[in-house]
Order: structure tokens, then sequence, then C-alpha cells
């Protein structure tokens, strides 16, 4: 069996769990997920602690760079060391025993799987998108990087620091990336610039290298950060509902997409651009 079929399966699997427990969770009316305000009620307690922790074995599973396999004896094992022992803030206890079933079931479905396919020697599926999630030392220099070159201050970046917003930084509202066709025209402008990968720095959570397919500068909770080894652009989702590019990529989006003035920032002004 080709480890790559096991990772790829692996990543597959707990992405599409994650969105269908989501998903259920999200269904459940608000008197559901909460008996009195404060707290959860059954149903939601054999809910949510599924997609954390599938959450925490998926942040495991990509902690493996794809380019560079061990054997898929080894990748099985990693499979199942995640499946056993991957853990989050948010599968940390106290939980109670409704919520510890859960996790232990999602757990078991899990390891379920993996064993089921290290069983069948020519098990295929389709290749995923690249996507790893970085060291704590890449992290580290990717953020010291960001603050040395584009002025990027305690994970923030315009229009949220206190300077004015320089002429070459494209400020468009958060709506830009979620409607029409504001990510297919970021990632087309990186594609022909010759840039595959993106790295990708949240406020919380892991940090990634993915393919620029993959690449998609929202704000879906925690503010996001993104740049590539060139160095040379950048882009940040913040909470107040803005998207900011800088460098190759803001030309490029404002030389190309006909749209774009369409969905620009209103604060520009307020802010001090002229």
């Amino acid at each position: 069996m080709d480890p790559a079929m096991s990772h790829w399966a692996s990543r597959r699997y707990l992405t599409a769990r994650y969105e269908q427990l989501r998903r259920e969770y999200g269904q459940l009316p608000n008197d559901g997920r909460q008996a009195d305000g404060y707290h959860y009620t059954t149903e939601a307690k054999r809910i949510f602690p599924r997609y954390n922790v599938v959450d925490a074995m998926l942040i495991e599973v990509e902690r493996l760079d794809s380019d560079r396999l061990p054997g898929v004896d080894v990748v099985t094992s990693m499979m199942l060391a995640a499946a056993e022992s991957a853990n989050s803030p948010f599968t940390e206890p106290p939980y109670d025993e409704v919520q510890a079933q859960a996790m232990a079931d999602e757990r078991r479905l899990f390891a379920a799987k993996v064993q089921r396919w290290r069983a069948q020697p020519d098990f295929r599926t389709d290749p995923m998108p690249y996507r790893r999630v970085l060291t704590p030392e890449e992290s580290s220099a990717w953020r010291t990087s960001l603050q040395q070159r584009w002025g990027v201050r305690n994970g923030w970046w315009h229009p949220l620091l206190s300077s004015s917003v320089p002429q070459d930084v494209l400020v468009l509202t958060g709506e830009s990336m979620w409607e029409d066709d504001g990510v297919d025209q970021v990632r087309r402008v990186l594609r022909e610039l010759g840039r595959p990968r993106v790295v990708e720095l949240r406020e919380y959570g892991a940090d990634y290298l993915l393919d620029v397919e993959s690449f998609a500068p929202r704000y879906t909770g925690p503010e996001g950060l993104w740049t590539d080894d060139h160095h040379d652009w950048i882009a940040y989702a913040s909470h107040e509902g803005t998207v900011a590019f800088g460098g190759v990529l803001s030309a490029g989006l404002v030389a190309t997409w006909p749209e774009v003035d369409s969905w620009r920032w209103p604060g520009w002004q307020a802010l001090g651009h002229r």
C-alpha cells in the first residue's frame, strides 16, 4: 500500500467528518444546545466533543509532510497514534461521561478506518491538496518575517494599525472573499506569478503551508495572515470585516480584476487614504 494513500484517506475522512458534525450541531435548535443558557443539553454533548476531537486528530495527521512520507507501516502507526491521543485545548478535561464517551467513540471510528485501509493492499484514493501544519519554529520565523518586512504588529496589519493605510495597500470588504469570485481572483494572480504554495498564520490554532488552490483569505473566527517564501506579498483578514493585500498581490488584483473597485472598503478615507 502506498503510504500517500493512507495519509490522503485519513485527511479526507477527518475533513469530511468534521464538516458533517459541525452541520449536525448547527442544525440543533438553540434550546437543543443549551438547556438553560449555561449548560449543554445531552444531545449537544453527544456532538460537539466529536468535532473537537476530530479536529485535533486532523491537526496531528497534517503534521506529516506528504512530500516526504515514511513507509506505510510508520504512517499507519502515526495515524493510529493520532486516533488514540491527539488532543487540543477543546478536548481537555473537565468533561462529563457523555462527552468522554462521544470522544472515545470518534477515536475508535477513525482507528477502525485506518486499519481497514491498511488491510487492503490495493487501496486507492484520490490525492488531496498539499496541507502541512508548520512546526513552532517555522511559525515563529514566519511571524518575525512579516513583522520585519510588512510591519505586522501583534498579529495586526492594515487597516487596523494606527498609521495611515499606504497607497499601495488594497483594502477590501471581507464579503469580497465570500461573494462573487474574490478568492478565485486572488488564486489566479498567485498562479500567474508562479506561486504554488502559501503560508497561513492564524490568530490561534495551527499554522499551515498549503497549496494555492486551498488558499482563501477569509476571517473565520481567528484572524489570518498569508504570504509565501518570496516575501513580496501579504494578505490579512481582520475581525473588522476587512481583507487587505500588499505587494505584488495587491498590484495584480488592481491591474487584472475588473470588479475590484466595487469591493473597496468604505473606511479608506477615514483612515487617511486619499
